[in-house]
């Protein structure tokens, strides 16, 4: 390993310079109109991928594996605590009709990609799994699913500046679409027109800061977040690690006894749906923390910063080519189903931008966009919608590698 500026066993300035990163980061959001453009988590990435490939930090340390171990899982439930099942149904059954067509989209744009690049790119069944779920939830399912096929350190790399890169040109062709006219005359866009009609920001802040505006939080809300987090992962993992250690899965089980130790023997998968038990029996409970979703996005933030260190630039130009047509492939299917599937059912362009973006990026960075745009009504929902990508994007990513390596 070359030597770099900070050392990979200097933890506490490796975990001072992840916080403060992705603390800079939200702090340029909230503060700049440009940042709240390009989102606070393209800034986190972009900022480890120059300090990784300057020299200011290693490429491998503990304190990054610490982020996949401890702070992936704990955000999975904090960013978890507050979906309400009939809240999805009352106030937003429209976006989440069109959020799970946007994922069909996804599931054909992974399977075609896949059957044309299988022979061209290695461990594509691998890679295949991870974006399936990425591109269905969010980074938290990329970690997943990275996690679960044992993907190779170096095409985790490569893939992530692909999906990164990808992500980029998305979001900029997705904030681009509602000032072209081809489809301005073709969708209905009662938002944009609110905003133009100068109904929005008004009060001299980013419309970042705008939603994420200070709320009433105490002691005993952080302590049940963080303790119900960790307990709910403890729980999870030891169950996932049970089931996992009676349901066989060496070679020459059958196909049927290795996808069953994959769904429940997963710790990721029992981690969400042991959530989404909890949720459903003790609604009241969790609807009573306040600061869950701000410390779970805080904690994607970190893990946004860690995804881009490994992001090596001579493995880009070694690896990244193919990846990105492969990820294209997928995203394009995505919008191509998703607008074609909204202009069917008349639905309004902002609502379908939106659902594929809480595709693609995951709810936060749909929300940020529909933040950045002024489509105040629409953050809430798609906040609420798009979560449930992180729980069935697992399933589909799981499904689609165990499929894909019995093509290998």
């Amino acid at each position: 390993m070359s030597q770099t500026l900070i050392q990979p066993d200097d933890t506490i300035t490796l975990w001072g310079i992840l916080i403060v990163w992705a603390s800079v980061s939200i702090y340029l959001e909230q503060r700049f109109n440009w940042a709240s453009k390009i989102s606070g988590a393209i800034i986190a990435l972009i900022g480890a991928i120059i300090l990784s490939n300057t020299g200011v930090i290693p490429t491998e340390s503990s304190v990054y594996d610490a982020v996949w171990d401890v702070i992936v899982p704990l955000a999975i439930p904090l960013l978890l605590f507050h979906v309400n099942f009939k809240k999805i149904w009352q106030e937003s059954g429209k976006l989440l009709i069109i959020f799970f067509i946007s994922s069909v989209g996804t599931i054909a744009g992974t399977i075609i990609s896949f059957i044309i690049l299988k022979d061209h790119i290695p461990y594509l069944e691998k890679i295949g799994a991870m974006m399936s779920a990425s591109y269905t939830g969010g980074g938290v399912n990329f970690a997943a699913m990275a996690a679960k096929f044992d993907t190779p350190g170096e095409m985790v790399s490569a893939t992530v500046v692909a999906d990164n890169l990808m992500m980029a040109i998305y979001f900029v062709i997705l904030m681009m679409i509602p000032a072209i006219a081809f489809f301005r005359k073709r969708f209905k866009t009662p938002h944009i027109e609110e905003v133009e009609q100068g109904i929005g920001n008004d009060d001299g802040k980013t419309l970042a800061e705008s939603f994420w505006k200070r709320k009433e939080i105490s002691l005993k809300d952080m302590a049940l977040a963080i303790g119900t987090a960790f307990l709910l992962v403890i729980v999870s993992f030891k169950v996932a690690d049970f089931i996992a250690g009676i349901i066989p899965a060496e070679e020459g089980s059958s196909f049927i006894l290795i996808l069953l130790n994959g769904l429940f023997g997963d710790q990721y998968l029992m981690l969400t749906t042991i959530t989404f038990i909890m949720l459903a029996l003790f609604p009241r409970y969790f609807e009573s923390i306040n600061g869950s979703q701000e410390m779970g996005t805080f904690l994607i933030y970190i893990f946004f910063v860690v995804i881009g260190v490994p992001a090596s630039i001579p493995l880009i130009v070694q690896n990244a080519p193919l990846l990105l047509v492969f990820v294209f492939i997928i995203v394009l299917f995505n919008m191509v189903i998703s607008l074609g599937a909204g202009k069917l059912l008349k639905y309004n362009l902002e609502d379908i931008l939106v659902a594929s973006n809480a595709n693609i990026g995951g709810p936060t960075t749909a929300a940020a966009m529909a933040i950045a745009k002024g489509w105040k009504n629409l953050v809430g929902p798609i906040l609420v919608v798009g979560t449930l990508g992180y729980i069935i994007g697992n399933y589909i990513g799981t499904f689609l590698g165990f499929w894909f390596s019995s093509m290998m």
